[in-house]
């Protein structure tokens, strides 16, 4: 468990953006050092199967976008939550919990795409420049773990304003699905994983929401949505569709190795 004083040490330690207008340097720089707290206090899973498969699938995906010069990077967080984030300038987390959800490789890549989505049209630093203040690696670290989950840690959060970035639109969310489809396609991956992923994930917050609620804190998600998803796919020329890979056997042999370790003893 990460102690109070580690929560607080970080929020002391982060730098506040307000209302400005935030050059891409700026953007990767914040995305960077933020990438650095986060990773020194996150459980990242170092395996290097797992690492090396999620970094070359993010990169797939990241390379057909407008935004591929970036120096995108891609962690698996150790925690059964089920979430995924962006950080500004292209760092992208998902957990353990939401790649276990995701049954074929088109369902993770359409997580993933629904991210890099986010840092392509650049919705944080658009919220950065509205002129909110955000403790990001404060606010990543209990958005994607469990580890917040007590008074004093939220009230030293509060202090620090640190709400923001754990917090897309329903405009921000249907961009980001929308980029989500064509990522995947350009990569040779089926969309219809998108949606697929997304009902799966609704039922579960009907049976048994204990380690979902945190996905839809960050990324609302109704029924509404998932209709839209699958009315952008149904519009595409069929013909697109054909040959795309939903899975394979090296997403199988992933899914394998990731489940084989054994979950952190720091946070769940």
């Amino acid at each position: 468990m990460i102690r109070i004083r580690g929560l607080t040490w970080m929020l002391a330690a982060m730098t506040t953006l307000v209302a400005c207008s935030v050059s891409q340097d700026q953007e990767v720089e914040l995305g960077r050092e933020n990438a650095t707290q986060i990773n020194a206090k996150l459980p990242i899973v170092r395996d290097p199967v797992v690492a090396e498969y999620v970094q070359q699938l993010g990169l797939d995906l990241a390379k057909h976008t407008s935004r591929a010069d970036l120096d995108w990077r891609f962690f698996v967080v150790d925690s059964k939550e089920v979430n995924a984030f962006a950080l500004p300038g292209g760092f992208i987390y998902v957990n353990r919990g939401l790649i276990d959800r995701a049954q074929s490789l088109d369902e993770l890549a359409g997580a993933l795409g629904h991210e890099i989505g986010h840092v392509v049209r650049r919705h944080s630093v658009h919220q950065m420049e509205k002129g909110a203040k955000a403790n990001v690696a404060v606010t990543l670290t209990c958005s994607l773990t469990r580890i917040c989950n007590n008074d004093l840690a939220n009230t030293a959060i509060q202090v620090g304003g640190a709400a923001l970035f754990a917090r897309y639109s329903r405009l921000d969310e249907a961009e980001a699905d929308s980029e989500a489809v064509l990522n995947v396609m350009r990569a040779g991956i089926d969309p219809r994983g998108i949606p697929s992923l997304f009902e799966r994930l609704l039922e579960e917050r009907r049976t048994s929401p204990m380690f979902i609620e945190g996905f839809f804190a960050s990324h609302p998600l109704e029924e509404d949505r998932i209709r839209a998803t699958e009315r952008e796919i149904n519009a595409l020329d069929p013909s697109t569709l054909n040959g795309l890979r939903s899975s394979d056997a090296n997403y199988d042999a992933f899914r394998a190795r990731l489940r084989s370790l054994p979950m952190s003893p720091v946070v769940h």
